[in-house]
């Protein structure tokens, strides 16, 4: 249940931001991390280069020091990183990258707008 209000949100999101950001719209996607896969198209798309950990939106458009914002969607307080999640974080943050764990639509919106400003 907590997989689809995450969607949900995220879903929500994406509609937001390709209409408020239009000419922008295309530098935000999603990275197709999660959702249960048969063994042969798992190893398939590890091989294409899919890495367990990374956030599940990225939006390629520098900011103030900022390359990128990486978002991480969780519902609710008990949405929990994972330990992969936060290496990556690590990572990311490390080489200017900006990373957020958004729980709302409102938060998204905000953290959006104040990125973008």
């Amino acid at each position: 249940m907590a997989r689809h209000l995450e969607s949900r949100i995220q879903q929500s999101c994406f509609t937001w931001f390709r209409y408020q950001y239009s000419n922008i719209a295309r530098l935000l996607f999603a990275v197709p991390n999660g959702g249960s896969r048969s063994r042969i198209e798992a190893s398939i798309m590890k091989g294409e280069g899919v890495t367990a950990g990374v956030s599940d939106a990225i939006l390629l458009v520098p900011s103030g020091y900022y390359s990128s914002l990486c978002i991480e969607f969780k519902v609710g307080d008990k949405g929990k990183q994972t330990d992969l999640q936060k290496s990556w974080q690590e990572l990311a943050e490390k080489h200017g990258n900006k990373y957020v764990v958004c729980r709302s639509f409102d938060e998204f919106r905000t953290i959006i707008q104040g990125y973008l400003s």
